[in-house]
């Protein structure tokens, strides 16, 4: 059965050549050109890689990956006029597997699309463990219903603060800025937000979670760089 591909550009011309390339190695192609278009088609087909414009009229690309990342694991690649590498971190933190610059070859994005498809199929054959879970250091959470436990006890989380714990978690034992947890949690809307809003939320985790600010035992400060879980 042929693999599933869907591109989310409102530049037809570069949709449309995509398209063709992958059409002519045989895949299945949904073409859209707004991020509400997709998100029809992303609840309506069963996927297997998404290739997604940063910059759609209706939603940020980086938003659209949000979603996807709700339900579904499949691999998704970002395509971006942009190189600021601080937007390869957003695309990367929210989930997307790789990242690729406008203008591109179509040949190279066709080959990008087959190794994406090649390593998720090497990493989810067998009997795999709910995706939709993530444990570290007592932590369970369903990314899927939001629900969030401490050592079996339920946690009431806001959307912020389960967002802000996925993220850590997910980057296990290695440190994410607070620039990176802003652009994970609220993408475009970064530039907006006070600068003290990562650490307000930070202590509201830590309270609900019983921590301690002096000798945290989840969440760690790692001054003048971010917030970690484990080592």
């Amino acid at each position: 059965m042929a693999e599933k591909i869907l591109i989310v550009d409102d530049e037809r011309e570069i949709t449309d050549l995509v398209a063709l390339y992958l059409e002519n190695e045989r895949f299945t192609v949904f073409k859209c050109y707004t991020a509400q278009e997709a998100l029809g088609c992303i609840a309506a087909e069963g996927l297997d890689l998404a290739i997604l414009d940063v910059m759609l009229p209706d939603m940020s690309g980086f938003e659209l990956c949000k979603r996807i990342r709700q339900e579904f694991h499949y691999p998704v690649i970002m395509l971006t006029a942009k190189i600021a590498e601080v937007d390869r971190i957003t695309g990367l933190t929210l989930g997307a597997g790789d990242y690729v610059t406008k203008p591109f070859l179509p040949l190279e994005l066709v080959a990008r699309v087959k190794a994406q498809l090649r390593r998720y199929k090497q990493y989810n054959t067998g009997a795999q463990p709910d995706e939709n879970v993530i444990t570290c250091n007592g932590l369970t959470l369903n990314v899927k219903t939001r629900e969030c436990t401490l050592n079996d006890k339920p946690l009431t989380l806001t959307p912020t603060e389960f967002s802000i714990l996925r993220i850590l978690c997910q980057n296990y034992g290695s440190v994410v800025s607070a620039e990176d947890l802003f652009h994970g949690v609220w993408g475009e809307e970064y530039y907006t937000k006070n600068n003290n809003t990562i650490t307000v939320h930070i202590r509201h985790l830590r309270e609900k979670m019983g921590d301690s600010f002096e000798s945290p035992k989840y969440i760690k400060t790692v001054w003048g760089v971010g917030y970690k879980i484990g080592n």
